[in-house]
């Protein structure tokens, strides 16, 4: 994988040539706009400029200097210790569910994990697909990919979320070659 302080040098460099703005400019917008929560700022910069989520997302820690590392980075917890937090009580019969996801995900090939507060990101140059719980009973996926065929199993986002789809479910059952393939294409798609 690249290096991370380069990826973001360049998609700050990015957000310079699409808004018009230096980052001097950009981090006074921030500083003076009277928003304290992180998400707030994100909302501003995705309506005032017209941002993506991951642009405006990264622009915010950068101006705030705050590190955005994943609850795992940021804690020192493995990737089990991750997953055990995500799936704690009412939420933990889900967790069998992500485990054979992961179990699939590892045959398409190499690929990070970046484990979230409520949900792991599976990246390869970049997010493929999100995994988390969505309720008790829900595990929900959220499929990086620009198109997929139109399905009722899928719910196509409008732009500027962090995925393209997401989908639910709650059984093993529902992890079948049609999930499983459009899993494929997002991993492939995102190489």
């Amino acid at each position: 994988m690249a290096d991370v302080s380069q990826a973001v040098a360049t998609q700050l460099a990015n957000i310079e040539k699409r808004t018009g703005k230096t980052l001097a400019e950009l981090a006074t917008l921030i500083n003076q706009s009277g928003l304290e929560k992180h998400g707030e700022l994100v909302t501003m910069l995705k309506t005032q400029l017209g941002m993506g989520h991951g642009d405006a997302n990264t622009l915010v820690h950068s101006v705030r200097q705050s590190d955005g590392q994943s609850a795992a980075a940021a804690a020192d917890l493995s990737d089990v210790e991750v997953l055990d937090g995500l799936y704690t009580g009412a939420k933990a019969a889900l967790r069998p569910l992500h485990d054979l996801l992961l179990q699939q995900l590892v045959l398409f090939g190499d690929f990070d994990a970046a484990p979230k507060k409520t949900y792991v990101s599976y990246r390869r140059k970049k997010q493929f697909a999100m995994i988390g719980p969505a309720t008790n009973t829900q595990l929900e996926i959220g499929l990086n990919i620009k198109e997929l065929p139109e399905n009722a199993r899928l719910k196509k986002l409008p732009a500027g979320q962090m995925c393209n789809f997401k989908l639910r479910l709650a059984t093993a059952a529902e992890i079948d070659a049609e999930l499983l393939g459009w899993l494929k294409a997002a991993y492939l798609a995102a190489g």
